[in-house]
């Protein structure tokens, strides 16, 4: 994490709509077999615990069950020129939003892991604009049971996150709003717009 502590955003509220509307991570731990990454869909609780589920064939599957991983979630991210600076005596640098996630890691039962599926799906098929939102009720249950033969579900019970919620926090409110109007004509909007919210 970057270490300005004007990039900590220590929102809650923040922190659990950002994980919902990225809703993707990257699980790094070290195996015995080496340094192992996986990278699955994600869902949030409360800042308490966060499940996903991988494939059984995966490098990591076998070894998540009681480690402590590094779960990694990436906001949106941009370029930010120098140009947009009245300062001159300035650099580029990049502008980001981060999260790290350390803890406890055990198995799904079976049970548990149709429902979280079904949260998931249902969760990001309404966020899909145009057709019939899909759910697993439409699959028949022989290639359902099937399907969930292949993946694993397990759930971390959260013990540290980390954030970085970098905006330009550490620059003059007329500098942010100049970076703010070069990023939108660059087109990124989102990260443009968190800077709004997010003031220093």
């Amino acid at each position: 994490m970057h270490p300005t502590p004007a990039f900590r955003h220590n929102d809650p509220k923040f922190l659990q709509a950002m994980v919902d509307e990225i809703g993707f991570a990257s699980i790094f731990l070290q195996t015995p077999e080496g340094p192992r990454v996986a990278h699955a869909a994600v869902a949030l609780d409360d800042e308490v615990t966060l499940r996903f589920h991988l494939a059984r064939t995966n490098a990591l599957t076998r070894h998540l069950e009681g480690s402590s991983p590094l779960l990694m979630i990436n906001g949106p991210d941009a370029y930010i020129s120098a140009r947009w600076y009245n300062n001159h005596n300035q650099v580029p640098t990049w502008n980001y939003i981060a999260f790290e996630f350390e803890g406890h890691v055990r198995q799904l039962s079976p049970e548990a892991l149709p429902r979280l599926l079904a949260r998931l799906s249902s969760h990001h098929e309404a966020r899909v604009e145009h057709g019939v939102p899909w759910s697993m009720d439409k699959m028949n249950e022989n290639s359902l049971a099937s399907l969930l033969r292949g993946i694993v579900g397990f759930e971390m019970t959260i013990e540290t996150v980390r954030e970085t919620v970098k905006l330009s926090q550490n620059k003059p409110t007329d500098e942010r709003a100049q970076v703010i109007a070069g990023l939108e004509s660059e087109g990124h909007h989102r990260i443009a717009r968190l800077m709004r919210e997010i003031a220093p």
